[in-house]
């Protein structure tokens, strides 16, 4: 039963999140930010992490708070249905092209939270999305997931197509890291006994 759900409220938002480590990729996601709702899709899809997200937020100001309280509620709530991990592969790598973009991303389920950012978007927005939105969820979803995290964009020249592979790169690395190991499916993978 690795599921889990997270409900997060606050002055400036009211985020519910649920998810299914066992999945299929299934998503209903509405956040009401359409750029980022279309990158959480892609996220559960290539993930095979089962998603149901519903945001509100004061958007009246602008996206910020948005993507990022969803970020930290999606990484509360893998801790959560991660339990202890025992028997996960723990380690996860990616590299995902996408038209000009080539994108890679490796982590660690390893309870030490950690962005490694090297990623250039040459475009301020994408539509009405703020770029620098996309780095804030990545930090709040490193930082709330406790999930050491490397994203490196090694070409690209489309902001759009650069988000995209690193959402999908992203979730191909989780899909990895949440596995179950046939070969260690009843320890911790970790000479510490613990993560």
């Amino acid at each position: 039963m690795r599921k889990a759900s997270v409900t997060r409220s606050t002055s400036e938002t009211s985020i519910e999140v649920s998810i299914d480590l066992d999945g299929t990729g299934t998503y209903d996601i509405q956040t009401g930010v359409g750029f980022f709702d279309h990158m959480l899709d892609q996220l559960s899809r290539h993930s095979l992490i089962d998603m149901t997200v519903r945001a509100k937020g004061d958007y009246h100001i602008d996206d910020h708070h948005t993507v990022e309280d969803t970020g930290i509620a999606l990484g509360q709530a893998l801790v959560e249905a991660l339990g202890d991990k025992r028997g996960i592969r723990r380690y996860g790598a990616c590299l995902l092209p996408m038209d000009d973009a080539l994108v890679r991303s490796a982590l660690d389920l390893s309870a030490r939270p950690y962005l490694v950012w090297n990623v250039d978007l040459p475009s301020e927005k994408i539509g009405t999305f703020d770029c620098e939105l996309v780095r804030e969820f990545f930090q709040a979803l490193s930082t709330h997931g406790g999930i050491t995290l490397h994203i490196d964009a090694l070409h690209g020249l489309n902001s759009h197509h650069i988000t995209e592979a690193a959402f999908k790169s992203v979730a191909r690395a989780l899909r990895e890291a949440v596995e179950p190991d046939p070969r260690k499916s009843d320890a911790i993978p970790s000479t510490k006994g613990a993560l």
